[in-house]
């Protein structure tokens, strides 16, 4: 429970209509809850947000109805309840992100919290910065695509970024529970919708930007400048890392307060890298004079391992122990999991979701292997999202695998007919012959792995570590791990 005129002191800008002389037990945002906490004796804050679908506001008489008597909103209801408090603020939002921190006793500020943005390479740089802090002794949090984590407790996830009440309820339990760091995913949707809003971040990392979530932002420069915002409201006492080999890095820390720090593959930088030998075994690196073997592989991977160097360095850490705990750390779940045949072919198991992710991965198999080992490539693109790509992931899959299979990937409300159609219209004509389109997804695995030859490739794109397929609103199971060693234990 929290007084309301505490609360109200994280917000820059309000105006109040009616007490404030009142406790807070709850903030939420879904007026489907009200009814229930009230029940439950509580006294709830509501704040009304405008979405994509709809809008709080609507829902305020249901929120007075049923009982609720503290109110944040844009605009003002026609009809003013005396027993109801309302909050005035130009961005519920925001505001809800304020809020939210306040009413948790602002966590962000009682750890270290650092946050990666970037199209490609952010769930892979948190999880192994979460378990580089845990094997060099400390207590750490993590809030991922995949799971989020309070030290060794798994919280399931179900955004890339929680909602702000949700993020901030984490962020309290895991300084309850004794964590010193936080390393968390920030994508672009949480950006512009507020949900880091009072947040105090120790770091911010930028790893890379290509077109994704389109159907989202509109326009990439929309994407561009919602990363951007991020760094723009770091503090002075945070640091920045960015990636100066993206032609974006240094565009991302312009305009920022925090210390600016970089790495490059290519050029000079505070963290300079270079790939000395790739293969699927991993990467021998040279960075900043030491020589490391890690067991990644690829050169995307070469650049998560720089940002998780740096990062760790800025955060005060000895280098040579980072470089020692680095050297055991092994790959995400789902990011270029590799799996084995009896004969020698080998499957890997990757997210790669976009087309450059996408061309990354396929350039590393073609750069570990030989030339004439031959490529199998199983993808498809989700539904309801970025249809410019469709074409340009099955363009990428052609010009760098030796045969393909479009598939189905998350459907959603879309027919998978039309978006392999989309997909096709990519395919190069003298490709057509070597291209199978097979719809079900687990048919497309099978008849790929049969196709597989001895000491063949095959890459399994698009949904990495996720555990379903979802057609129309509904999550049915299907691990494209389960499929592929199925398939392979038949063989």
């Amino acid at each position: 429970m929290k007084p309301l005129t505490d609360l109200l002191k994280s917000l820059k800008r309000h105006e109040l209509v009616g007490s404030a002389e009142r406790d807070v037990t709850e903030i939420v945002f879904d007026s489907r809850r009200i009814a229930a906490c009230v029940a439950e004796g509580g006294t709830p804050l509501y704040v009304a947000q405008r979405g994509t679908q709809t809008d709080g506001h609507r829902f305020i008489p249901q929120v007075v109805e049923a009982g609720g008597r503290l109110i944040v909103c844009e605009d003002l209801p026609g009809e003013i309840s005396p027993e109801v408090t309302y909050v005035k603020v130009p961005d519920s939002a925001l505001a809800l992100g304020c809020l939210a921190s306040a009413f948790y006793g602002e966590p962000s500020r009682k750890l270290k919290l650092v946050g990666i943005t970037g199209t490609n390479g952010k769930t892979t740089t948190v999880t192994l910065l979460h378990r580089l802090f845990t094997l060099m002794g400390h207590k750490t949090g993590l809030l991922s695509t995949i799971v989020n984590r309070i030290g060794d407790e798994e919280v399931p996830a179900t955004h890339t970024t929680p909602d702000a009440v949700e993020l901030n309820s984490l962020l309290a339990r895991m300084v309850d529970a004794g964590c010193e760091y936080c390393f968390m995913e920030v994508s672009s949707h949480a950006i512009c919708q507020h949900r880091i809003a009072g947040l105090h971040f120790t770091g911010a990392i930028f790893s890379n930007i290509t077109h994704d979530h389109l159907d989202f932002h509109k326009t990439f420069k929309n994407y561009i400048n919602a990363k951007k915002a991020f760094f723009d409201k770091l503090p002075k006492t945070a640091f920045a890392l960015t990636n100066v080999d993206d032609k974006n890095g240094m565009v991302m820390v312009q305009n920022c307060k925090a210390r600016i720090f970089t790495y490059s593959l290519l050029t000079a930088a505070t963290f300079k890298g270079q790939v000395l030998d790739d293969s699927f075994r991993g990467l021998q690196m040279r960075i900043n004079s030491r020589e490391v073997f890690f067991k990644l592989c690829g050169r995307f991977n070469a650049y998560n391992l720089l940002a998780i160097y740096g990062a760790a360095v800025l955060l005060g850490a000895d280098e040579d122990e980072v470089l020692m705990q680095m050297s055991v750390l092994e790959s995400a779940s789902g990011r270029f999991q590799l799996l084995y045949r009896k004969d020698g072919a080998t499957a890997i198991v990757d997210y790669a979701h976009t087309p450059d992710a996408l061309q990354n991965v396929l350039e590393t198999i073609r750069e570990t292997t030989c030339k004439r080992t031959e490529v199998i490539t199983v993808v498809g693109c989700g539904g309801d999202r970025d249809r410019t790509k469709r074409p340009e992931m099955a363009a990428i899959a052609c010009k760098y695998s030796t045969r393909v299979v479009l598939t189905s990937d998350n459907p959603r409300t879309e027919e998978p007919a039309e978006i392999l159609k989309e997909m096709l219209a990519g395919v190069p004509e003298n490709k057509k012959k070597s291209l199978l389109v097979i719809e079900n997804r687990r048919e497309a695995i099978k008849a790929a792995c049969m196709l597989l030859p001895k000491d063949g490739v095959l890459l399994v794109a698009g949904k990495g570590h996720e555990t379903y397929q979802e057609i129309n609103h509904v999550k049915h199971h299907f691990d494209d791990r389960e499929e592929v060693r199925h398939c392979f234990e038949e063989n």
